[in-house]
């Protein structure tokens, strides 16, 4: 079904919401809601009635129900003030007031006073809205087209699972497969900033595939990449590429919104800029830069109150801090526990704010909630690098050094060139530590150290490992470097602070520092 109103068309099959033909980034809940009090638009729905079609039942606070219709406002260009579309009966519920025509079937309807894309360039959506176009075969032989089309549409489908970026539906990108058209006519056509371009190139036993991400609104190429793997397993390759490629521009794609934010006035930012900045800020891993993201988050929740990803992030924030050696623990942890919670209760279906959650439980020492939580996590979006390194520290201190170590090179498989390559580097050098590999755990610590030289965790790590290798030189030298990054640090605080599962986990890594000279 699609309901046109206004300048708006909403399609219920392809699940898309365009104003002017242009895509709107909507969340999916909010999509629901909308849809549901278009369909009844004929009577009030009540907030009992809401909770049960879109929230399923589940406990719901009014701050939550409030955002949610804010946000299918601010999606249809209605607002709390006008109430021109979606009104607020008090009292009673909601109805949907604006005039509305609908058209069974898939064919897209012309809105009314809309302006063609050849005429003029549409207002982007107000979330990042990428396409993938369809990946060149170059390998001569029309009959592998199914290869190229296949890593497309997977990348598609793993993008749409980021949900905080607009993925532009497989149907439309297609529609420039094997023609000759400019990036930013694409951009135009489809109402987006970011392009995600590529080739495959098959030949005998191996393949080449080579993608590209650019920004079109800038004319620059924000990462590019090259992958040559035998195709032992056609299948095989094409899910590691696509994991590879979704993984590597993540982080590129919060880094390009990142500089469009700092570009905004101060006055004009949203809720979206600040969680931006505050990523900006959280990669650098310094005492500082953690305080300057947790300002931006807060900044974020109170233009939001019920903002997932941020509330997610600031829990994750707090710790990481504790964890660094900045902050109480004891103290942090029931702010970050209640962070958590709320982005939870606010979006279940963010990656982030289970991240956030599973990270608090860990320094609860509720070792099987934070293992589950972080894997809920990883079902989430299984690319999301950042949570596979943290579910590897968690990993560790549950005892469980190999598997941590796995999920620690997992994410840097995914993403080599993450901002948090440093943390994803300590953590195997942890998981070696713990299995007693001391030269590979140094190895990982000086390569972890050698991206973020301040980095306390990888200085931890080499300390510990130096002073159980036997050289005193070297144990001396390392932890003369921990403590000028950590200052304060000692045995006792190490003993308090860590959450270890095992008490033979803790008596060697103690011993470790022991050996090194730490009282």
């Amino acid at each position: 079904m699609q309901f046109l109103f206004r300048d708006h068309l909403l399609d219920t099959d392809l699940r898309e919401l365009s104003r002017e033909q242009v895509p709107v980034s909507v969340e999916p809940q909010v999509f629901d809601l909308v849809v549901h009090l278009m369909e009844n638009r004929d009577r009030v729905v009540s907030k009992d009635e809401l909770i049960d079609k879109i929230w399923h039942g589940r406990s719901v606070s009014e701050s939550t129900l409030t955002s949610r219709i804010n946000a299918a406002r601010k999606a249809i260009g209605d607002s709390g003030a006008n109430q021109s579309l979606i009104r607020t009966i008090a009292r009673k519920g909601f109805r949907f007031v604006g005039n509305v025509e609908t058209k069974s079937g898939s064919a897209m309807v012309e809105p009314r006073g809309s302006v063609t894309a050849s005429h003029a360039m549409p207002a982007l959506p107000d979330r990042p809205a990428i396409a993938v176009l369809p990946f060149t075969n170059m390998s001569g032989d029309r009959e592998q087209d199914y290869f190229s089309d296949g890593i497309s549409e997977d990348i598609i489908t793993a993008l749409s699972k980021l949900r905080w970026f607009f993925v532009v539906a497989r149907n439309s990108s297609f529609v420039y497969k094997g023609r000759a058209v400019h990036l930013n006519e694409i951009a135009r056509e489809l109402g987006v900033r970011y392009v995600l371009e590529g080739s495959v190139r098959r030949s005998g036993g191996r393949v080449r595939i080579s993608a590209q991400l650019n920004d079109v609104s800038t004319g620059g190429h924000l990462w590019a990449e090259r992958y040559d793997r035998e195709l032992a397993d056609i299948f095989a390759v094409q899910d590691e590429i696509t994991d590879a490629i979704v993984a590597a521009i993540e982080p590129q794609l919060y880094a390009a919104e990142n500089f469009r934010a700092q570009q905004k006035p101060p006055g004009s930012l949203d809720a979206w800029d600040f969680v931006m900045r505050a990523l900006s800020h959280y990669w650098r891993i310094t005492r500082e830069d953690n305080a300057s993201a947790q300002k931006l988050l807060e900044q974020a929740i109170a233009i939001d109150p019920a903002y997932g990803k941020a509330l997610g992030l600031l829990a994750t924030s707090h710790i990481f801090g504790a964890h660094m050696g900045w902050a109480d623990m004891a103290g942090t942890v029931p702010i970050a526990e209640a962070a958590a919670l709320a982005a939870v209760e606010a979006d279940r279906d963010d990656a982030w704010a289970h991240h956030g959650l599973a990270y608090t439980y860990l320094f609860r020492r509720r070792f099987d909630d934070a293992l589950a939580a972080f894997e809920l996590t990883l079902m989430l979006n299984p690319n999301f690098a950042m949570a596979h390194a943290f579910y590897g520290v968690t990993l560790c201190y549950a005892g469980r050094w190999q598997d941590g170590d796995a999920a620690a090179r997992r994410a840097l498989q995914l993403s080599p060139r993450d901002p948090l390559a440093a943390i994803y580097c300590g953590v195997a050098g942890y998981a070696q530590f713990i299995g007693r590999n001391y030269e590979d755990a140094m190895q990982m610590a000086r390569e972890s150290m050698r991206q973020r030289a301040d980095f306390v965790g990888a200085h931890r790590v080499l300390t510990a490992a130096a002073g159980m290798s036997g050289d005193p030189l070297l144990a001396a030298s390392a932890l003369e470097g921990l403590r000028r990054t950590q200052p304060g640090i000692s045995l006792a605080w190490l003993t308090r602070e860590l959450p270890m599962l095992r008490e033979e986990d803790r008596a060697h890594y103690l011993e470790g520092f022991r050996r090194a000279g730490m009282r």
